[in-house]
């Protein structure tokens, strides 16, 4: 049997790749994280780039076992331990030569909220779903700068609608934040943090004045849904109680 092929030392370029193999053997996996926000960028502002540790995908519940024999032959190695616990919701494997981590999400994006990013899956070629990418983002409660500018550069590349071609569906995050106080909680934080962060980043008066406008924008129509009884019910509570999960670190 061959030996399999080394992942490639350009991350962006191995993320691809990753994705083309995926695609040619029917297998339903999609990029997140900041190599996913990267590739949504045809012409990406300087100041929002940065660097990429890892790699982060999703996948469909029922494909953990087709992923892991995937990720052999694309020349990974299997955290065994971790997946042999956990192989039902995450699975963790390791490009050695580049010290990269490759998380696989099955089903689920769950960390400090739940995103449902495997349900509309087929919308996108490369990565899930704008809104869904987005998310990914909002949903972290201890917002770092990595993923501050990653939202920074989600809204100066991608106008707020109410479709999702090339666009972050406002329609679907407002329905989605209705049944989950929690999570419209966080969003409502780093909603605010966004508004002040534009102002940080080097990339004109104009594009950070767009960037606040886009944010405000989704704001209005996520206020705007209406909210069942147990979201309000849910609000009299606030932040008496913890609305949050606490994401573990692994790796």
């Amino acid at each position: 049997m061959p030996d399999a092929p080394a992942p490639l030392d350009d991350i962006v370029a191995e993320a691809r790749r990753l994705r083309a193999a995926a695609d040619a053997q029917h297998l339903p996996l999609r990029l997140i994280g900041g190599v996913a926000v990267h590739l949504h960028s045809e012409h990406p502002a300087p100041a929002l780039q940065r660097a990429y540790k890892d790699i982060d995908l999703v996948t469909l519940k029922g494909s953990s076992r087709k992923v892991r024999q995937f990720m052999d032959a694309m020349g990974y190695t299997r955290d065994a331990i971790f997946n042999a616990t956990n192989g039902h919701r995450r699975l963790l494997f390791y490009d050695v030569p580049h010290e990269r981590q490759v998380d696989v999400f099955v089903g689920s994006f769950e960390m400090c909220h739940r995103v449902p990013v495997t349900e509309r899956i087929e919308l996108d070629h490369l990565t899930v779903p704008l809104a869904e990418l987005l998310l990914t983002k909002m949903q972290v409660v201890e917002l770092n700068e990595k993923d501050q500018r990653d939202i920074v550069a989600l809204f100066h590349d991608h106008d707020v609608g109410s479709s999702d071609d090339d666009q972050i569906n406002a329609d679907y995050i407002a329905r989605l934040l209705a049944q989950d106080w929690g999570f419209w909680r966080t969003t409502r934080m780093n909603v605010d943090r966004t508004r002040e962060a534009a102002s940080h980043y080097d990339i004109g008066a104009d594009a950070q004045a767009l960037v606040r406008d886009r944010v405000d924008r989704l704001w209005q129509r996520i206020q705007a849904e209406p909210k069942p009884s147990r979201w309000r019910m849910r609000d009299r509570v606030g932040d008496r109680k913890r609305w949050y999960e606490q994401p573990e670190e692994v790796g």
